[in-house]
């Protein structure tokens, strides 16, 4: 049997069962009644009741009530106990362990969220750093994943800055890294020690999900595992889709992802630098899911559209905006590349039509995300204008804020029509 399984005693004081309730009182007066475990009864006929260890220093044995110490040997948890949260639960866990070694300082390394994918719990990098946890060893981890629910542990570091977005992600207790994750219907596998998972990203891939794909090609210049390949193909309907991406580990884990959902006969994988991708003339839609900036992919983008009917364009970027505690209305913008109109109230992007015409957006879309979208739109249109050698026309959909990547820092996905301007 696992250590971490074995009863640990906890101290009580025992007393009578007529002055159990005197004793209980003055316990809680004191703030000295542990309520983790509840009363027993121990030999003798006597009732147990359960004290703060890391207090027993300051216990002071009431006059008027024969008590004494006694250790209850497989103390039960209370009620409250076990409607403990997860936090909480891992947090008492650790006191026991730590007994009279703990402190603020602990307390303050424990974290308080993580990222379940199965049996694996995913920590922050900011947690169990002080230099007490590093002498317990295994019976640490072991602690953690038990109050947890867990198997196996890993803790996130850093992202490496290997062009790649890395994890440096460590596993602590466990033989592999390999977890699955199920988002709306769709099953992701991955191994967190080598590929990124991000779950603020939900909303754009539901939103993706329901666009009306059916019959469309599509071209993912930055894969990865698949995030937006697989809602594109599996939920979209969309016909084909070609899955750039440079990361072997993603690679491999693309492959399996395709396979798990049964669409592995409508993608082809190009392993490589997508700014080196030879496809040409064959997408009605391109995703450009990178962060902060997909602009090294904007040529790209525009040479792989078919140049005789043009596109869809899901440009990822992250964009700073300037606070200010009351914005006035932002005017409308009216221009030959598309316009913004509507009124919206709580700031954010409405869901996108895609019916041919000019789609609405909330007229308190921010002034920054305003300009990004026309000086991209402007950009766009003149990268197809210098690569076909004809007019084209390019129209905003659509701006979808996904989430606050950092301070003051948006990350916006525009959706982007690009059609040939046909001959009059």
């Amino acid at each position: 049997m696992e250590a971490r399984d074995v009863p640990i005693p906890v101290p009580a004081l025992a007393a009578e069962p007529r002055f159990a309730q005197r004793l209980r009182e003055h316990l809680e007066e004191e703030q000295l009644l542990d309520g983790r475990y509840r009363l027993q009864e121990v030999p003798g006929g006597r009732v147990a009741l359960p004290v703060v260890e890391e207090k027993l220093s300051q216990l002071r044995l009431p006059q008027e009530i024969p008590c004494g110490l006694v250790q209850i040997q497989d103390p039960v948890p209370s009620r409250a106990a076990r409607r403990q949260t997860p936090a909480q639960k891992l947090r008492d866990e650790l006191r026991r362990l730590l007994g009279k070694s703990w402190s603020e300082e602990l307390e303050r390394d424990v974290p308080r969220a993580w990222q379940r994918h199965g049996d694996l719990v995913l920590l922050s990098e900011d947690c169990f750093r002080a230099a007490p946890w590093e002498k317990l060893g295994p019976a640490l981890w072991e602690t953690v994943a038990s109050a947890l629910g867990a198997r196996r542990l890993a803790r996130r570091g850093r992202v490496l800055p290997d062009g790649m977005r890395s994890p440096s992600v460590t596993l602590l207790l466990g033989q592999d890294g390999w977890v699955e994750h199920v988002d709306n219907g769709i099953r992701y596998t991955f191994d967190v020690t080598k590929c990124m998972f991000s779950p603020g990203n939900i909303t754009e891939k539901l939103r993706v999900a329901s666009l009306p794909c059916s019959g469309e090609v599509l071209v993912d210049l930055y894969a990865g595992i698949g995030y937006f390949t697989l809602p594109y193909l599996v939920h979209a309907a969309a016909a084909f889709a070609h899955a750039c991406e440079w990361n072997g580990h993603a690679v491999e884990a693309l492959r399996r992802n395709l396979a798990l959902n049964g669409v592995q006969d409508r993608c082809r994988i190009h392993h490589g630098d997508s700014r080196q991708l030879e496809l040409r003339d064959v997408a009605d839609r391109v995703n450009l899911g990178l962060i902060p900036s997909s602009e090294e992919g904007w040529p790209v983008a525009c040479r792989v559209l078919k140049k005789g009917t043009g596109g869809v364009l899901h440009i990822h970027h992250n964009v700073e905006t300037v606070p200010s505690p009351a914005p006035p209305q932002t005017p409308v913008l009216q221009a030959e590349r598309g316009s913004l109109e509507g009124a919206g109230s709580d700031g954010e992007a409405q869901r996108p039509a895609e019916d041919g015409g000019k789609e609405t957006l909330g007229a308190r879309i921010r002034p920054e995300w305003q300009r990004w979208a026309e000086a991209t739109a402007a950009r766009i249109q003149g990268l197809l204008v210098e690569l076909h050698g004809q007019p084209w026309r390019t129209s905003i959909l659509h701006i979808e804020a996904v989430k606050s990547y950092a301070p003051h820092v948006h990350h916006l996905v525009l959706d982007l029509e690009c059609r040939p301007m046909l001959p009059t």
